[in-house]
């Protein structure tokens, strides 16, 4: 009698069977299989499905894992548990390894005593990113080593050996994945996993802990003899593998996913097996040993990397050290901008060689040009009945109300923040005014009061990035009296990166019901006078409270809070409600004012055939469409049965 074989989980423990994976899933097995015990982390593509990943199964397998206000509290927090000799993993997405960069500086010059890595994902082309920002510049500032998957499967291997390179050498490491490896599907032949928890011990050495002066002077030397013996031991790593080909003239060194792109190219223009090739899988520090035997070997090099010529330039400078004669190209030929492809390689690749690209990409631009040039355009909208729709329009007639009062004509100003809400900046809604990074929105919003004293200014972030950032910002307007009103778009999640919990929904990572801080309550407690609540549904009130938050003498803050729509609509169908959309009466709308259009920008509002129609697979019911409708043309499934 057969038996029924398990179904294979990031969990299961059978080494050498391959399971599908998304490439963040692999990185959680990877941390898994290196002996995780703690993870910390604040939710930001494209590092997000991580975290969630380990969050599903952590009670499972008796680790600890946490979504953390921000990332510098997830640093300290993997941080700190390795200092106690446990294995811990802090991810986050690129910039928000800025956030973290403070507590990052400290880990490198003490060292730890189990094994912290820090992965932080990076995002050329800045699919989801306000940068491209290129974090082995932190590391190299950091004497942090990196390692650079050049797939999924190696973006597991990488993460299991990470744990081991810290703790090795006691000191933290960076695993540096981009979105074409963190997105990635791929088969990814599983390890084995730990059979034992590690327990975790807190020895006091306050001389090396004690980060003063004193103790910098006794850690510098410590860092730099750390970061010496882990630049020689990179030379024999296997993820740096050095493949020379006999009479080759042409040597490449390509590093991470830029390796793969390389290798396709290479076959691609049929060069594979006759150029020289050098994998790098840490950027920093470089094997140099081995970069300086393909050096010797060429006339001629092409580095292939991402973004920053930071692999270049160190290749250069090890060139110039060891006078080594041989022409480098780099940035020259491969683009500063943007993600690669094997297109973009290849191009470079003959430009170097003359080899003929089999493909004739002119042609293919021009049928690519043709058929965009068909389809209709897609900029980014929110979701139908998203709640930061109603905010938005609220925020903007409210500021245009209380400008009108001052007697002046005078444009509103409206700092914003990375937040769903940021996809309104488009016309016809045209908010944020300006956005930077996490919590900047109340930072701005403090400082342009006192350049511009005679302008509202409302200023907006979501929930989760008020306990992120936004907090620090609000007290420093209470403290120096300053004249803004404060929203908080509150959609009961982090909504713009998977839904993760925050401070304010009462719920953990790992699924336990916590204390749901209000961020009201919290305005309050740090000498906010005007702090109030409301519906951004209910436009006519949310208009009239926020005016009056606006004309509020001091910093105000009003929270519209209403949960996101697409929470609410999987909340409905678990309920089994039926969800009523609206329609347009079209007797009513014989005007054709477009102002549910023009105002609204819902994607569940078209026009047809000169008609404003409402397409009911698309809409949710909110109805503010009605709201906003001067003719009342806009009516309720069954209003007028």
């Amino acid at each position: 009698m057969g038996t029924t074989r398990q179904k294979l989980t990031i969990t299961s423990d059978t080494p050498g069977e391959k399971l599908f994976l998304l490439g963040n899933e692999a990185i959680a097995r990877g941390a898994l299989e290196g002996g995780l015990e703690v993870a910390a982390a604040y939710p930001g593509t494209p590092s997000s499905e991580i975290t969630a990943a380990l969050a599903g199964i952590a009670k499972q397998l008796d680790i600890y894992v946490e979504w953390s206000v921000n990332e510098k509290v997830a640093f300290e927090v993997a941080y700190g548990a390795a200092i106690c000799g446990v294995r811990a993993l802090a991810t986050m997405k690129q910039v928000g390894l800025n956030v973290a960069h403070e507590p990052l500086m400290m880990a490198c010059y003490t060292g730890v005593d189990g094994g912290l890595v820090l992965v932080s994902s990076g995002d050329p082309s800045a699919w989801s990113s306000q940068n491209e920002q290129d974090n082995r510049y932190i590391a190299e500032q950091a004497y942090i080593p990196v390692l650079e998957p050049s797939s999924v499967q190696e973006a597991k291997d990488m993460t299991a050996y990470a744990f081991e390179l810290s703790e090795k050498f006691r000191h933290p490491v960076m695993l540096r994945p981009v979105t074409r490896i963190d997105h990635a599907r791929s088969d990814v032949v599983l390890g084995k996993m730990p059979q034992e928890h590690r327990k975790g011990y807190f020895t006091k050495d306050p001389h090396r802990l004690v980060n003063v002066p004193a103790t910098e002077r006794r850690n510098r030397p410590a860092l730099v003899q750390r970061f010496a013996q882990i630049k020689e031991a990179v030379n024999t790593l296997p993820y740096n593998q050095l493949k020379l080909v006999d009479g080759a003239k042409l040597g490449f060194i390509a590093c991470g996913i830029s390796y793969s792109y390389t290798m396709e190219a290479l076959e691609w223009l049929g060069l594979e097996g006759k150029v020289s090739m050098l994998k790098i899988g840490t950027p920093h520090p470089l094997p140099e040993k081995l970069v300086k035997e393909l050096l010797n070997s060429v006339e001629e090099i092409l580095v292939v990397e991402e973004i920053e010529p930071f692999v270049e330039n160190h290749v250069k400078i090890i060139a110039q050290e060891a006078d080594i004669r041989v022409k480098i190209h780099g940035k020259d030929l491969i683009p500063l901008i943007g993600e690669l492809s094997q297109r973009k390689v290849a191009e470079a690749i003959s430009k170097l060689t003359k080899a003929e690209l089999p493909v004739d990409f002119s042609e293919i631009d021009w049928i690519e040009q043709e058929a965009t040039s068909l389809l209709p355009l897609r900029p980014p909208v929110l979701c139908p009945g998203c709640p930061h729709r109603g905010s938005v329009y609220v925020m903007r007639r409210a500021a245009e109300r209380a400008a009108k009062k001052m007697g002046k004509e005078i444009e509103p100003i409206f700092p914003g923040d990375i937040t769903c809400a940021t996809l309104s900046y488009l016309t016809p809604i045209a908010i944020p005014d300006i956005q930077i990074c996490m919590g900047g929105s109340f930072g701005l919003a403090n400082g342009i009061t006192h350049a511009i004293n005679d302008q509202p200014i409302v200023a907006s972030m979501g929930d989760s990035t008020f306990f992120h950032s936004g907090i620090p910002p609000l007290i420093n307007a209470v403290y120096n009296k300053v004249n803004i009103t404060m929203v908080v778009l509150d959609n009961r999640a982090t909504a713009m990166t998977g839904f993760q919990p925050h401070p304010g929904t009462g719920s953990t990572a790992m699924g336990e019901r916590t204390i749901a801080i209000k961020p009201e309550e919290v305005a309050k407690g740090c000498g906010v006078e005007f702090a109030e609540v409301i519906d951004p549904f209910n436009l006519k009130e949310s208009i009239d409270l926020l005016e009056r938050a606006i004309e509020f003498e001091g910093p105000s803050v009003v929270v519209f809070r209403r949960t996101c729509a697409i929470i609410d609509q999987r909340e409905k169908k678990q309920r089994g409600e039926k969800v009523v959309s609206y329609y347009v009466d079209q007797e009513k709308c014989n005007t054709k004012c477009n102002v549910c259009i023009q105002m609204m920008s819902c994607p569940a509002i078209l026009v047809n055939d000169g008609k404003s129609m409402i397409d009911s697979s698309l809409c949710v019911g909110c109805g503010i469409c009605a709201q906003i409708c001067p003719y009342k043309a806009i009516m309720r499934e069954g209003e007028n049965d």
